[in-house]
């Protein structure tokens, strides 16, 4: 049994650069000075045969065609047993659509995320009898890919941007945003790329883990507003920041975790670029600043 994760997308909704931003990090990346990222997904497998993808991302095509393992085997075929999304953002669940080919595989999410999906009739294009849509329970272990076994549990976060109303609560704790417990060959990983809070039941969870995929959305909290590209924080858009004393950074001493591995990261976070002091304090505190093409074999 063979353990892989492939970073197919290692950037946060927008990419890596994101089409309507002149910030640095966007400027370099088109000029080829610092890698291009695609939109938040990662790619498992239990057997080295086949895989599941979790999270969709509106990059999804290009990401499929850049990692040869996904590739079609035959003329419709390929190893694709199925998608699991963690929450009903766009950057999460667009990719959907250009999955609509009549291809077999099986859609798993939370009862909570299949009715955001059921809801929005352009999502029927999936055609429910060609991909299967199958609920999964909280804390009740589900095979997603032959070998390969994910539990979801609920980490704190909100609703997606356009189901939110006029008051916001960023650390739900419920359906809408989910973290993912992978299994197979007697090797455990975890994957939560959107969180708001590490609170002490996620902590207890996660202490001893052997490899940890986690939301690297912003360095600073104010990042956006300092570099007058928005006015909202990373909190109240339901993300922990790397740095700070809540960051993630500082939350996550301690426990004792094999690999720490940064996915989900905004296009204005400075770890983007190779040669920055941010990137340097991260990798200095044990994290690895996750990219597109980046593999993990446990």
């Amino acid at each position: 049994m063979t353990f892989r994760a492939m970073i197919l997308g290692a950037a946060a909704g927008g990419g890596l650069p994101q089409w309507n931003c002149g910030c640095e990090n966007c400027n370099l990346a088109r000029a080829g000075q610092i890698p291009a990222q695609t939109q938040s997904s990662l790619a498992v497998t239990g057997n080295g045969i086949d895989w599941a993808i979790l999270n969709a991302s509106p990059d999804i095509r290009a990401q499929m065609a850049a990692a040869p393992p996904l590739h079609p085997t035959d003329l419709r075929a390929l190893s694709l047993s199925s998608v699991l999304v963690t929450n009903g953002d766009i950057d999460h669940v667009a990719g959907l659509l250009t999955l609509r080919e009549m291809q077999p595989f099986t859609l798993f999410a939370t009862r909570g995320i299949h009715e955001v999906i059921d809801e929005n009739p352009i999502f029927n294009a999936v055609n429910r009898e060609v991909v299967p849509r199958r609920t999964v329970t909280l804390d009740a272990p589900t095979e997603i890919a032959p070998g390969l076994t994910a539990t979801l549990f609920a980490v704190p976060g909100k609703v997606p941007l356009y189901l939110e109303g006029d008051e916001v609560q960023t650390d739900l704790i419920g359906e809408q945003t989910v973290g993912v417990e992978l299994r197979a060959g007697g090797q455990t990983a975890y994957y939560i790329p959107g969180c708001a809070l590490l609170n002490d039941d996620l902590r207890a969870r996660l202490k001893g883990a052997s490899t940890l995929f986690f939301d690297g959305t912003l360095w600073a909290d104010d990042e956006m507003v300092q570099q007058g590209l928005g006015q909202k924080t990373g909190k109240r858009m339901g993300h922990m920041s790397m740095s700070g004393p809540d960051g993630s950074l500082a939350a996550f001493e301690g426990l004792d975790i094999g690999r720490k591995v940064y996915v989900h990261m905004n296009n204005t976070n400075p770890v983007l670029r190779p040669a920055s002091p941010e990137r340097a304090e991260a990798e200095a505190r044990g994290w690895i600043i996750g990219q597109d093409g980046m593999e993990i074999t446990l």
